[in-house]
């Protein structure tokens, strides 16, 4: 290893010495042993090629003085030319090695990579959506990419590092204190020359590294916003283009800056230390030279000396930046550990049942409910907040109570914000109740296995939310056995064949990130034909007909048709014409049921419901979206024009 490559190598251990300075965490490390256990061969095989790779760079330079001597000496031609003959051997038996630890390392890594991923997604995907509303999407990504990258370094590169720099300097300084302990003390002494300032730059260094990062940050951050399908249209909209370009240059133009002060300070950097590593060389072979002139050192050992000098700076320099090395691996197993270590709020039971066969009821039994706080639920890191909200866990839901029979459909409605979605959560167990219980088929939700309770219940959502994939995908997730006639007579149900057929390719085409490729209507329309693939026997629908305009909610309310049809159904509505026909209506207000009964009972009952039912109607702001008959005259008028 040339000496500037080392210099290269101990400036970026000193920069990354000054972003990690932690304690070292000993139930952090044994948890990286129990992840480490399954690839124990690997490992041990990993160090002991990474030994006698050592010992081969050592041989080297010792045959080649060997050569000089013979050469000096007049030996035969046959010595040289065995002696060339081993140092050829041995190259090529480090180049196998070296191929050979590469295989190990990359596997060895690979493997640690893929369990530690799979481990923190298999985590994240159980954690509640409490979870998922406060942590930024970010963050989170960049536990499963950069420190998941990082823990694997631990073994890739510190490991095999570590071992075999230690054994290089060993063998190295044992050969140099045999064949001249001089030149041994002076090339030791001159290693502060070569460390120090490598430490001092490196401080430098890594401020300006930390400042373009955040930086590159903070550029990265302002483009996802900015190209997103809603940034963008806002920018459009309300943007100054001029504006936010100069804002953006301005950004990248101080990261430009950074960028050539930090290649000029490298550059005077390595050119200083590969000076003084020349100094070094001329020093080893002046004073060598003046030994074997002398008669007290053979020529062979100042040529192996001058090569053995090389093999040991870079050991030195490399185990002295070791401890940062490992205490880097270490904080990316501890961001990757503090993630495993959030515990989900809701848990499967080991004796989970399953939903009973048949039409199921719906039962809500004086349920009470309040949001949990964000330290139970997320990380600061992974907020990037200094510290944890810990308000939260106020009562928001208090003593509801209802029961929709098998097949009928009971509708929420009431002002926003009084807790109708939030009672929708509780079904499919997004969230858990505080006190009371919430049944399916007369069995507590929290009794239920996962799969079974996914199997059961459905939910169609306002927002319509698709993966950017194409359409057979996005239905598959319901039934991923699904054959090709079933997904074109769920599209058909859903009143969406026709629009299918006419994409470029059909089933295969893309519908773009959150299904912007598509209408709002045309999206609520492909998620009911998911919920109908399912063909699960409890539905929830979440303001399904919400800002959509007249001729898309007539459509999706034709699709719903077809989702509700003798099915046990949850409704949330905010237009009151939308749930007329349900079984019963319950009025939400401020967390509690003020009431309930059918459409015809509440309005005679000139309660609440009477109230919200009146202010829609009378309000000319609805009579140009409403798209039931009679919308916009009195009530009256408007039940008659229904009828």
């Amino acid at each position: 290893m040339s000496m500037e490559t080392t210099a290269w190598m101990q400036l970026h251990s000193v920069m990354n010495a000054q972003k990690q300075n932690r304690p070292f965490a000993r139930a952090t490390l044994r948890r990286i042993a129990a992840f480490a256990r399954p690839h124990r061969r690997r490992i041990i095989q990993f160090v002991l090629l990474s030994v006698v790779g050592a010992l081969l760079a050592v041989a080297t330079p010792v045959l080649a003085g060997h050569v000089v001597d013979a050469i000096v000496h007049g030996k035969d031609e046959g010595t040289v030319v065995g002696i060339a003959a081993l140092i050829a051997v041995i190259a090529l038996a480090e180049a196998a090695l070296g191929l050979l630890g590469r295989l190990l390392s990359a596997t060895l890594g690979e493997s640690l990579i893929l369990d530690l991923r799979t481990a923190v997604f298999d985590h994240v995907q159980r954690m509640p959506v409490a979870f998922f509303t406060r942590t930024r999407t970010g963050a989170l990504v960049s536990r499963l990419n950069n420190d998941v990258i990082g823990a694997q370094r631990a073994f890739s590169n510190t490991l095999s590092g570590v071992v075999g720099n230690l054994v290089t300097l060993l063998l190295t300084l044992g050969v140099m204190l045999t064949l001249s302990w001089q030149i041994t003390l002076l090339a030791l002494a001159l290693l502060p020359v070569f460390v120090v300032p490598a430490r001092r730059m490196g401080s430098r260094m890594a401020r300006l590294q930390r400042e373009a990062a955040d930086l590159n940050a903070a550029m990265g951050t302002r483009m996802t916003e900015r190209f997103s399908a809603p940034g963008a249209t806002l920018v459009k909209l309300f943007g100054r283009p001029d504006d936010e370009s100069a804002e953006f240059a301005a950004r990248a133009s101080r990261v430009r800056d950074i960028g050539v002060r930090t290649a000029m300070a490298q550059s005077a950097f390595i050119t200083a230390l590969t000076l003084v590593s020349a100094l070094a060389l001329a020093l080893v072979y002046g004073l060598g030279g003046w030994f074997a002139l002398r008669g007290s050192l053979e020529p062979g050992a100042v040529v192996s000396l001058a090569l053995l000098l090389t093999r040991l700076y870079a050991p030195l320099t490399s185990l002295a930046g070791a401890r940062v090395e490992v205490m880097s691996a270490l904080v990316s197993f501890e961001r990757v550990f503090e993630v495993l270590d959030l515990k989900p709020l809701i848990e499967e039971k080991p004796d989970a049942r399953s939903v009973p066969d048949g039409p199921v009821s719906v039962e809500f039994d004086d349920v009470r409910f309040g949001y949990p706080s964000a330290d139970k639920v997320s990380l600061a890191s992974l907020e990037e907040v200094a510290a944890l909200d810990t308000r939260g866990g106020s009562e928001v839901l208090h003593g509801v109570s209802f029961r929709a029979e098998p097949g009928q459909t009971v509708a929420l409605v009431g002002s926003s914000g009084a807790g109708k979605s939030t009672i929708a959560q509780l079904l499919p167990r997004l969230y858990d109740t505080d006190e009371g219980a919430v049944r399916i088929g007369g069995v507590d939700v929290r009794d239920l296995s996962a799969e079974s309770l996914r199997g059961t219940l459905g939910m169609v959502t306002q927002d319509g939310h698709l993966f950017h994939d194409t359409v057979r995908a996005n239905l598959l997730l319901a039934r991923p056995d699904a054959t090709d006639d079933d997904l074109w007579e769920a599209l058909r149900r859903a009143r969406l064949a026709d629009l299918v057929l006419s994409l470029p390719d059909g089933l295969d085409t893309v519908v773009g990130e959150r299904g912007y490729r598509l209408s709002g209507g045309e999206r609520q329309r492909m998620t009911i034909a998911r919920l109908l693939l399912a063909r699960q026997r409890v539905v929830i629908l979440d303001e399904a007909t919400a800002h959509l305009d007249n001729t898309s909610e007539a459509a999706v309310q034709e699709a719903l048709a077809e989702a509700l049809h003798e099915r046990t159904a949850v409704v949330i509505a905010h237009r009151l014409s939308t749930v007329r026909a349900a079984d019963l209506i319950l009025v939400v207000e401020a967390g509690r049921i003020v009431e309930r009964g059918t459409h015809e009972e509440l309005l005679a009952a000139e309660g609440r419901y009477a109230e919200l039912y009146r202010t829609q109607f009378d309000e000319p702001a609805d009579v140009a979206v409403c798209a039931e008959p009679g919308c916009g005259a009195t009530p009256v008028a408007a039940e008659e024009a229904a009828v």
